[in-house]
């Protein structure tokens, strides 16, 4: 379709414009996205600084979390983290074996973020929960050997990890 145009962010560009990209180039973002909400907009949050990593989720928990294969999320140092509406309609909940902390709104059940309540700063967003692009791209896989069976994990030369990835 010539002369349709595309959408990144707040750029536009012409077919004409994207054929001259490179993958570089897309994979770059002057100004990420550093707020977020639920689907509902009754919960709202920001950060202070950018996400600095982000990665696939293939453990049984996230799949089941999401009804997905996978949960993408960028891992924060949650004192960079603040609500700015709608603590209220947080719900956490964490398993009984421990681990981090699921964090949700009540009222749509969007899924928000997790963190580790025994280290305030070990905090990771969900990617889809941001306004915009959060300017970091998945760069690893973790509990592959957990990957469901029904959607192969893609050849896409992201470190894969067996188990958990060390934290920071």
């Amino acid at each position: 379709m010539h002369g349709k145009q595309r959408f990144r962010g707040s750029a536009r560009f012409s077919r004409e414009q994207e054929r001259g990209r490179g993958v570089s180039d897309w994979a770059a973002v002057t100004d990420p996205s550093m707020t977020g909400s639920c689907l509902c907009g009754g919960v709202r949050f920001e950060l202070t600084e950018p996400a600095t990593a982000a990665g696939y989720c293939h453990c049984t928990r996230c799949q089941r979390r999401t009804g997905t294969a996978s949960s993408a999320q960028a891992r924060i140092d949650g004192r960079t983290f603040r609500l700015l509406q709608g603590q209220e309609l947080v719900k956490a909940w964490r398993h009984s074996d421990g681990g981090f902390e699921k964090c949700f709104c009540r009222e749509c059940g969007a899924h928000l973020f997790s963190r580790n309540p025994d280290d305030p700063t070990q905090m990771s967003i969900r990617m889809g929960a941001f306004d915009g692009d959060p300017g970091v791209r998945p760069s690893w896989r973790t509990y592959v050997a957990y990957a469901a069976s029904w959607e192969p994990i893609p050849d896409d030369g992201l470190e894969r990890f067996a188990e958990g990835k060390p934290r920071f």
